[in-house]
């Protein structure tokens, strides 16, 4: 592999880190944030200082045959501990177990670092090796050693990986059970990797010409499960945002009809200050929403009780349940209330102010708003009671 097959991956966890970045600076003090965001970063260094190009220019930077080797083990071994670090973030749980779960498993992979540091160390290396390295020195004493500890720590930490995050997608769903899912993949290709390492070592020592596997066949797997996972651990924040905004454009959508018959009759029509048509969806569904009460307290002289109370019991005959024959009969007595000041556009007709006062009260959330609209929309009760009030304004 050259160096675009190490440089591409890195690029990619580099944007996934990137796009996780917005949400760290917001919430810096999140724990599972933070080690999301390392666990991508490391990623990118793995990737960035294994290429074959970043190996010989540390090497050469360093003055040190093989230094970045072990720079690369030992980015592995932060690794390993990250990914462990960003499930048990994830899970959740008492803060102080959580906490204590991690400092373990940063100290056992601090002392792996450490280890392979002080192996390197004793062991002697003085050819460079760019792309082979584990084969050509896993016979050499304490090169050895190092080489199969970093592998045994990485597949310690694959394995608790693959087989949390695989728990944890069976009680969960939507969003979060897909994203797992998809780490699960990634990780059982780290897995391979790691097959593929060990079978390319343990078939050096039995002298049975399998380094391929180390040179070529790993770093292919490596690149594919790392950039899987990286959009495991993606997928559930995009998705979120996704759904959230979703929901948001469906009721901003939804609350449509009732807007478009208070909005003529609003005491701020054509003199307010609108949004731009680009703000966030959240911004639109309050101007919306604001736009509905002030047409609501426009029309305050004209809500009639009587047409509300015979328009409720009218749907409950009809079928509805009590929540929505509630948002029937408000719509209802809206619409009485626009004919009414269509007929009295001055305001000279005050009815019930106790209507108005429980409209304003039942209905000061956006659900309520929105059963409000679909029924004026969609009621056929709503519409009799509609038709009814046209002809007597005729």
């Amino acid at each position: 592999m050259d160096g675009s097959s190490y440089y591409i991956p890195a690029a990619a966890m580099a944007f996934a880190c990137a796009f996780k970045t917005p949400a760290l600076i917001r919430s810096w003090r999140d724990p599972l944030l933070r080690s999301v965001c390392a666990l991508l970063a490391l990623t990118t260094l793995v990737f960035l200082f294994a290429a074959p190009p970043t190996i010989g220019n540390v090497n050469v930077l360093t003055g040190v045959t093989n230094a970045s080797a072990l720079l690369v083990y030992c980015l592995l071994s932060a690794f390993s501990a990250a990914s462990l670090v960003v499930v048990v973030n994830w899970r959740g749980g008492p803060p102080a177990a959580t906490r204590r779960v991690n400092r373990r498993i940063i100290t056992g992979y601090a002392a792996v670092i450490v280890c392979l540091a002080v192996l390197f160390r004793l062991g002697d290396t003085p050819v460079e090796r760019l792309r082979d390295f584990d084969t050509y020195y896993s016979e050499t004493p304490f090169i050895r050693e190092m080489i199969v500890l970093y592998l045994a720590a990485m597949t310690v930490a694959g394995l608790a990986m693959t087989l949390m995050c695989w728990r944890w997608a069976l009680q969960v769903r939507a969003w979060l059970r897909a994203g797992l899912l998809i780490i699960v993949t990634g990780y059982l290709f780290n897995m391979a990797y790691l097959a593929a390492k060990f079978t390319a070592v343990i078939g050096h020592w039995a002298g049975l010409g399998l380094d391929g596997l180390s040179t070529d066949t790993a770093p292919a797997l490596a690149s594919v499960g790392a950039q899987i996972s990286a959009v495991g651990f993606c997928l559930p924040l995009a998705g979120r945002r996704v759904s959230d905004s979703w929901t948001t454009w469906a009721t901003y959508r939804r609350l449509g009809p009732l807007w478009r018959e208070l909005r003529p009759v609003s005491a701020h029509a054509g003199s307010d200050v609108r949004i731009s048509w680009w703000s966030s969806p959240q911004l639109q569904v309050t101007q919306r929403e604001s736009d509905i009460h002030d047409g609501i307290l426009t029309l305050f002289p004209y809500f009639d009780s009587v047409v509300r109370e015979r328009t409720y019991d009218a749907a409950v005959a009809a079928g509805s349940d009590p929540v929505h024959a509630r948002a029937e009969a408000d719509a209802a007595m809206v619409a009485v209330a626009l004919r009414a000041r269509a007929a009295d556009p001055e305001g000279r007709v005050v009815t019930s102010a106790e209507a108005g006062d429980t409209l304003a009260t039942a209905h000061g959330s956006p659900r309520d708003l929105v059963r409000m609209s679909m029924a004026l929309h969609r009621s056929p009760v709503v519409a009799a009671v509609w038709d009814q009030a046209g002809e007597q304004s005729r």
